[in-house]
């Protein structure tokens, strides 16, 4: 009988050696078997008190999340400058949010809870939350209210509300006294309609920038829109002698020149070269001839500039 491939290929201690080796890897696979099967928790079988665990780990979870769970304490706001993270936190829909920021890029604004409602269209529940915190300008408050006036019905002594207007006692016109904006707190700014706390943070920050406004044709300069621009206007004035801060054109360096606000990078690295090359600047004129030098601004700008 012919003997096997096996025994003709290989020598009797060949053979005996892949033997060893099969013996070996199926030791190994045994031992590794057996240690996954005794120590591993997901092939051990769980016992009752495991399974019992499992079963109410889900709602553990919920509990911990519940327990961490950071509380938002909401302060008064003015509900026409809603940001994103803003109304999230109000608990407002990612829909109700965008019909806000919709109606705003209008133009339009929201003057009373009612108004709100109908814009974004939240739940009456998130409504009776977020009414007691409606923050809106004295004005608006002011002109409800005498849109709310009433007057008795002639015979009757009965209050009604006259839609015509026609009975209602005349409301005499307060003058609100003009305020040096570069003196203006944020409180102040926050008065005028259509300025929340962001746009006055925004005033100030600019106001400490330059150390003071020199125009009040300045307030165009912010992304207002053009009705807040004109309460600006109305409500503040400057001042006589603002305290600008002063740039000496030809002794600032290039992080002094590029932090003025009228200034970039690239020209300030221009004013550098150009008085490198040519020497001081005598005046004003001068950097009229520099590239990209913001021209429309040229009146603003040398109130701030010196030689």
């Amino acid at each position: 009988m012919k003997k096997p491939w096996f025994f003709t290929s290989y020598s009797r201690q060949q053979r005996n050696g892949i033997m060893a080796l099969f013996l070996l890897i199926i030791v190994i696979q045994a031992t590794y078997f057996i240690y996954t099967s005794i120590d591993n928790p997901t092939i051990k079988a769980a016992t009752p008190e495991e399974k019992e665990w499992l079963s109410l780990q889900s709602g553990i979870n919920e509990l911990k999340a519940a327990k961490v769970r950071k509380v938002t304490k909401i302060y008064p706001f003015n509900p026409n400058f809603i940001s994103d993270y803003k109304g999230y936190t109000l608990g407002m829909s990612v829909t109700e949010i965008d019909r806000l920021h919709k109606f705003r890029e209008k133009g339009l604004w929201i003057n009373s809870a009612e108004d709100f409602k109908r814009v974004t269209g939240v739940h009456d529940t998130l409504l009776a939350k977020l009414r007691p915190y409606f923050k809106f300008p004295d004005w608006v408050l002011k002109r409800r209210s005498k849109d709310n006036l009433y007057t008795q019905t002639p015979n009757s002594g009965k209050p009604y509300f006259d839609k015509d207007k026609k009975n209602l006692p005349k409301a005499k016109e307060q003058k609100i006294p003009l305020l040096d904006i570069n003196q203006a707190v944020e409180a102040d700014l926050e008065k005028v309609y259509g300025i929340g706390p962001s746009f006055a943070k925004k005033i100030i920050r600019r106001r400490a920038q330059l150390g003071a406004f020199v125009s009040m044709d300045q307030m165009e300069e912010f992304d207002f829109p053009a009705e807040t621009v004109s309460g600006l206007k109305r409500a503040f004035y400057i001042g006589s002698a603002p305290p600008a801060i002063k740039i000496n054109v030809n002794d600032a360096s290039l992080n002094q020149l590029s932090y003025f606000p009228y200034f970039n990078k690239n020209l300030a690295r221009s004013i550098i070269t150009r008085r490198s090359m040519k020497g001081k600047i005598n005046k004003f004129e001068e950097l009229l001839e520099i590239n990209d030098f913001p021209v429309d601004k040229q009146n603003i700008i040398a109130l701030y500039l010196e030689f």
